[in-house]
Parts: structure tokens; sequence; C-alpha cells
């Protein structure tokens, strides 16, 4: 049987210096782990042929299938702060383009595939550990109804990466709408190359904001439509009490996706100053400081689009400050009107803001579990005697208080109990890919070649807002000898 890919590509007729043209480096001795049957079937392509020995040596970048036009893409980005004036695709192959059942341009990109012009003196492989990682959690995040690039395969190498100690090698196929990002603007940016500046944005606009064709003022069009879905998806990362841990320009997706899925991690307690990544030593990148960074490379990318604005220097800048200020509101409505579905209020009264914040500032000051907290009070609007809410905070009494006022404030809304309880669990999960579940699928995958365990937290991630007791104890938050600290990026 003979794998194949309906390739219509179109990043790669770009100039040259848009990307390398590279192809993966083979492998020893691929072996496939996982295929997203379901995701494979609505790329266009055949579950059955991926899964022959055929299809692992294309998801491992042994082969490269016909009509791939394998290419690393140049990208610049900053990174904590400090800007990188090049950085590109060091240990990915962007294979090519597919358009999926739905008429969506995809891209098919190996990750751990191999060095490229971009590697930096790296090895270009991953390690199984990090893509097992970004396998579970970019489709949990789908599975939440998040904006993500997404897993298609992974696969073993048959080989060993070098990082502390030797660790078994592997590949990660990820799709995504796009893998342009505000540090693509910024490559060309920095080399003041206005015509590439220009090429880049008319490619954005007619890939990701085909609407704008034929605007007035496309670039400022486009400028207001990233603030608006970057505004958007970092509200409904806060919703779900997600943290990327490492929010720099280069990991920031043009199309509004959740992308570079390396020291993320989901808080068990809630904390707004919670960091795991082990790379953010001062906090940049904290649960909370995530609304404000996403406006900072927002504004790094309104610098990049400045000379497409207009020759007035000035004016120019007016109008970028003028449509950056569009994104606190933005924000703060979707963030609010999310807020106040999680606690079953699909109306709006003064007050609510600060019932809300009550809630959360009771939940920091008790440790509270952000995820179970919320579903558990989802089982309280529908049964007033259901104390398992209650049962998160250290000190009870500071959860009976609030939820006097909120079972007042919830008699004013027109839904039934039962209703409230409905909609209030259809915005609550019950599991989250929870650091402690994470590391245990990967220490028994690399350790003991084990997948049963990362197989089962896949399936139960797939459907986060059903009950299945048969999981029940993977929505537990870790007893304190299973907590996990850190995070790791894994390069």
């Amino acid at each position: 049987m003979t794998v194949h890919f309906p390739f219509q590509n179109s990043y790669s007729a770009l100039p040259d210096s848009f990307f390398a043209r590279v192809a993966p480096t083979p492998v020893a001795a691929p072996r496939l782990i996982k295929l997203n049957r379901p995701l494979a079937v609505q790329l266009g392509l055949d579950p059955d042929v991926l899964e022959t020995p055929e299809g692992a040596e294309i998801l491992a970048g042994k082969t490269v299938p016909a009509g791939a036009d394998p290419i690393a893409m140049a990208y610049a980005g900053h990174q904590f702060g400090q800007f990188v004036p090049q950085l590109g695709d060091g240990r990915a192959v962007l294979l090519g383009e597919v358009i999926d059942k739905d008429g969506i341009r995809r891209d098919i990109q190996l990750k751990g595939s191999g060095p490229t012009p971009f590697s930096r003196r790296g090895d270009g492989r991953a390690a199984l550990g990090p893509v097992l990682r970004e396998y579970v959690v970019s489709e949990a995040m789908f599975a939440l109804g998040i904006p993500t690039t997404r897993s298609l395969a992974a696969v073993v190498t048959g080989e060993h990466v070098i990082r502390e100690t030797a660790l078994p090698g592997a590949v990660l196929t990820r799709v995504a709408s796009s893998h342009i990002r505000v540090g693509t603007f910024q490559f060309f940016a920095v080399r003041r190359d206005t015509d590439a500046i220009r090429r880049l944005a008319d490619h954005v606009i007619a890939r990701h904001y085909p609407e704008l064709l034929g605007s007035e003022r496309p670039y400022h069009a486009l400028l207001a439509g990233v603030v608006a879905r970057q505004a958007e998806l970092v509200a409904r990362w806060l919703l779900v009490g997600f943290i990327h841990g490492v929010m720099n320009t280069d990991n920031s997706s043009i199309s509004g996706e959740t992308i570079d899925y390396g020291p993320c991690a989901f808080m068990d307690a809630y904390n707004p100053s919670q960091v795991f990544s082990s790379i953010d030593e001062m906090g940049r990148y904290a649960y909370a400081n995530q609304p404000r960074i996403a406006l900072w490379n927002l504004t790094r990318l309104a610098e990049c689009l400045l000379p497409l604005f207009g020759e007035e220097q000035e004016k120019a800048v007016e109008q970028a400050q003028e449509i950056l200020g569009a994104f606190s509101d933005t924000f703060s409505n979707a963030y609010q009107a999310g807020l106040r579905k999680k606690i079953g209020l699909f109306t709006e009264r003064d007050g609510d803001d600060a019932l809300i914040q009550d809630l959360l500032d009771a939940m920091a000051k008790n440790q509270a579990d952000f995820t179970l907290t919320f579903r558990k009070l989802g089982d309280a609007a529908g049964d007033p005697a259901a104390d398992d809410a209650r049962a998160q905070f250290m000190d009870p009494a500071a959860f009976d208080e609030w939820a006097r006022r909120w079972h007042e404030r919830t008699t004013l809304e027109p839904q039934s109990a039962a209703e409230r309880q409905a909609a209030m669990h259809a915005v609550n999960p019950m599991f989250i890919p929870r650091n402690h579940r994470i590391e245990a699928v990967i220490q028994a995958a690399v350790h003991d070649d084990d997948y049963a365990p990362f197989e089962e937290l896949v399936k139960v991630l797939a459907k986060p807002f059903e009950a299945q007791p048969d999981y029940a104890a993977y929505a537990d938050p870790p007893l304190p000898d299973q907590r996990v600290l850190q995070t790791f990026c894994g390069t």
C-alpha cells in the first residue's frame, strides 16, 4: 500500500528568504506508538495505511512522501523579553499542506525530525517525554474546545537523544492551521524587508482572514483580527487553568491557535502567580500575567506592520495604538463572560464581577483546586446539599459565606436547577491533563516501554466534560508526594 498525502503547498511557494529547504534526517528503526485516526480521516488521509511500517517511516521522517516540499521556516523572536534576530525551525520540518474535509488548509509538520540550518548547534531531535506531553495536552485542549495545534502521530525512532542523560528519541507529527508566528514578521522587520512583510501579511490574510480581502485598510484590519483572536484565546486559557509557560513571540501564532506545548501545565490549586516552567525564573509567564504578555507580543507585531500602515509614522503609531487598545475590552469581555458561565450566571447584573472575584480570592487563600471547585459547584447548583465544592477549601466556612450569596444570585436566573447544572457541567471540565498524570505516562513509556497509561489518559481526556465513573480517579488532584513543581521545555 502507498501512503498518499494530498499536498497543496503554498508557503513553500513564497520567496526563499522565508524558509530553508531541508529534508528530515532518517532514523534507525521507527515504530508508531500512536496515530490519531479521527484526525487522519479529517485530513483526507488513510489511517490504515498510516499504521503500516511504510506509514511509520513517513511519520518519523525516514521517508519523504510524494508531493511533499519539506522546509524549515524562518522566524525571529523575543525570548523572555530578549530579542533574537534569527531562530527558525531548529528541530522541525514542514512536510506540506493539505486541505481538510472542512476545506481548511492545514500544515503537516514533523517535530524532532533532525537538524536544520536554524538548529543553532542543536541536534534537531526530540525526546519521547516532550513528544508525549505535547500529544496529550494538545489533544486535551482540542477536546476542551480551545483553538490549538493538534497531534496526528507519535513515533519512536529507535535512537537515543542526549539531554541530561540518554533518552528514547521520538517524532511528533503536528497539525496546525499554519506555523506563522509573530516572530515570523519580526524576522523580516529586523532586516527592514518591507516587501517581505507585505508578502507575508498578504499570505496570512488570504489564508487566515479571507474576510479581509478587498478591505480598504487590510493591514490595519489584520492587526485587529490577530488582536481579537489572541485576546479570546488567552481568556480561554485562564478559564481552564492553563499556563503556557513560554509565551515568547516565536510561540505566538498569527492564526490564534495555541502552539508549542513545552513547559506548559494546568493548575491544581488556584494561584494567580503560579509558574511551572523551569526556565521562567522571574515569573514572566505566570498564570495571571498571560493577558499582559499577549498584549506585549501583539505590540511587537504592530511594530512590524507599521511600514504597511502608511508613510506618516506618527499617524501609523496612533492607529496601531488604537487597535491594540481593543485588546483589554475583548479579553475582559471574553473572560468575564466565561466566568459567569462557570458559576451558572447567564444574565448580567450589578455585583456579578465582585461575586466572581470574591470566589477566586477565597480559592486562592484556601488553596482550592481550580478545576474541581468549578465542577463541583455545578453539582451544588443541582443539589444545594452537595458539599464537594466546599470540601476543596482549607477553611470550608470561607466557601459557605460565598455560597449563600451565590445561591441568592442564582434565584434571579430563569433556568431551573437542572438546567443550570447541565450548563455548568458543559463548560467546567471534570478531567484535565494534570501534571502528575502526564509524568506517570512519561515514566511508564520511557522506562518500561509501556504505553497503556498514555492510551488510557488520552482516552479519558477526549471526553473532559463527561463524568466517566470508571475513570473517576483521573479527576483527583495529586497527593503531596505526586505534585509536579516544575515542567521542562525538552530541547
